[in-house]
């Protein structure tokens, strides 16, 4: 990191003499602001610096809490330099402080919208934060300066795996498509719920052992209990409470602008309609090219993840698939840890939040998918289907959701779902009523 370091500054003694001189002659001319002016101005440059360089060897020595002290003092000096936000968000990620670290991006994008690293870390701390319509926006409005491996990836994570196997799959068959790139695809289409795919592709890379335990691993680790354990298991680092940022160090110290932006955020229809895997051609993975690099892991913003730091989002994949790949793996791996059970569901409290299902051709259709839905997932039974109609792209259709509820039980009870298979994400409520084929039975429940 460079820093400001090498720029020389007049003497102290100067400043102190024409400090005194000012107040013997009680007046201030305009060359004397000026200069004083320009005296603060370089102390700031010089302490800025400082503290933004004992951040980043606080970082690189994983003490994050000196690296989140120096990196807020460099910030409030030079609150326009854009690097100094990025190191302060990078502490907060270190520190598992998603919502923080989502703010600190969220500036450094504002004071420089081009900047790809900036757009990327915000649309994890997005996701991290379960803000997953958002990242999804961040990650296609920045589309141009975030590398095409880093942006599929987050995409998956961001709840669209679909879209993510549509995007690397060509960049997968480009000549100069590396291990990091092809590792993050078969990430994307283990997401998907297309195992057999993602294990082809995974052996490119890796010796068949190797390829058969990653693929364990992510199955294993398929079954996140909050929005932020998966970037929290990618990025190595442990989710903690957040006090939040000083408000003095939001841009224009206006508050925290991203907290506001994040509540407010409109989702977009993502599975429309249908399952969203079911506009996805299937992956030619012969086409492929084989390569005998070294076994690595899927990786965000140039940083390779060891073994055993992946994690995938709910994975929507058949069960009788699922049966058969897991057979497979486990008759060629020593030992295969036990998938965890799912805490019984409880109580939701209530709330604007609603689990979108699907958009859908008509009423009809939305009622069978939801009699699916409640047979895959029995928590829905206990909820009553909300429904409304929409019109996108000249087209309408019959949006099915679930909800009413506080945004963590609207993301519990998403995740529970795609754990079974399920496709849906989160969002706030869009004028959403009961279903029209549940108005009698609610009326009848009153």
């Amino acid at each position: 990191m460079k820093t400001r370091s090498a720029i020389t500054f007049g003497p102290l003694t100067l400043g102190l003499s024409v400090l005194a001189l000012v107040g013997t002659i009680g007046a201030v001319t305009t060359s004397t602001l000026a200069a004083a002016s320009a005296r603060d101005e370089s102390r700031a440059e010089k302490k800025g610096a400082s503290e933004a360089s004992a951040a980043q060897i606080a970082l690189a020595q994983r003490q994050t809490g000196s690296a989140i002290r120096h990196a807020e003092a460099a910030v409030g000096y030079q609150p326009q330099v854009v690097s100094y936000r990025m190191t302060l968000g990078q502490s907060y990620l270190k520190a598992g402080r998603f919502a923080s670290a989502r703010d600190a991006f969220a500036d450094a994008l504002t004071l420089d919208s081009n900047n790809g690293k900036a757009a990327l870390h915000y649309a994890l701390a997005q996701i991290a934060t379960g803000d997953w319509a958002g990242a999804r926006k961040t990650l296609d409005s920045h589309a141009d300066t975030i590398a095409v491996s880093d942006r599929g990836l987050a995409i998956a994570l961001a709840g669209d795996p679909a879209a993510a196997v549509e995007l690397l799959a060509v960049a997968a068959r480009a000549p100069d498509a590396d291990a990091k790139l092809r590792q993050n695809f078969a990430l994307s289409l283990a997401l998907a719920g297309r195992w057999r795919e993602a294990h082809t592709v995974v052996a490119v890379d890796l010796a068949p052992v190797d390829a058969d335990k990653r693929i364990l691993e992510w199955a294993n680790f398929a079954q996140p209990k909050s929005a932020s354990d998966q970037i929290a298991a990618l990025l190595g680092v442990t989710p903690s409470v957040d006090p939040g940022r000083p408000v003095a160090l939001a841009l224009n110290a206006s508050g925290d602008a991203g907290t506001s932006a994040m509540a407010a955020a409109a989702p977009i229809d993502t599975y429309m309609p249908g399952k969203a895997e079911a506009a996805v051609a299937p992956v030619d993975v012969a086409a492929v090219p084989e390569s005998s690099a070294t076994p690595v892991g899927p990786s965000i913003a140039g940083v390779v993840f060891a073994e055993r730091k992946e994690v995938v989002q709910a994975v929507p994949v058949s069960v009788a698939e699922a049966r058969v790949m897991r057979k497979a793996v486990v008759a060629r791996v020593a030992v295969a840890k036990t998938t965890p059970v799912p805490a019984p569901p409880r109580v939701a409290a209530k709330g604007n939040f609603y689990v979108q299902l699907g958009a859908y051709d008509n009423a009809g259709v939305a009622r069978d998918a939801w009699g699916r839905a409640t047979r895959r997932n029995a928590a829905f039974g206990v909820h009553t289907p909300q429904g409304m109609s929409i019109t996108a792209a000249g087209k309408t259709f019959y949006r099915l959701s679930v909800g009413g509820f506080a945004r963590p039980d609207a993301v519990a009870l998403c995740l529970t779902y795609r754990m079974k298979g399920g496709a849906c994400f989160v969002r706030a409520g869009a004028g959403d009523q009961v279903a029209m084929w549940a108005k009698g039975r609610e009326l009848a429940s009153r």
